[in-house]
């Protein structure tokens, strides 16, 4: 522990120190974008989608239908809200 008259220097002025902060749990965050998410689904690598028309094909059918879902669910969880459901 610092005495008093350690916090001030020769010259009497206070010295600066940094607060100490809160040590908080780091958190790993993990991105999930939907082309990884359909890559992995269909078990292609993106080598795949690029040079092969059928796995583009595929990729893209299965992002569509994806997107179809999401928008789905999104319009049946607006009409439950609004409806009172």
């Amino acid at each position: 522990m610092e005495s008093p008259m350690s916090q001030y220097t020769r010259l009497g002025l206070f010295k600066p120190h940094l607060a100490r902060a809160v040590e908080t749990p780091t958190e790993l965050v993990l991105s999930h974008s939907p082309l990884h998410q359909l890559l992995e689904f269909t078990r292609h690598s993106i080598d795949d989608l690029v040079n092969d028309e059928i796995v583009k094909r595929e990729v893209l059918g299965y992002y569509k239908l994806k997107c179809d879902i999401q928008r789905r669910c999104e319009a049946t969880d607006l009409d439950r809200w609004w409806n009172g459901a």
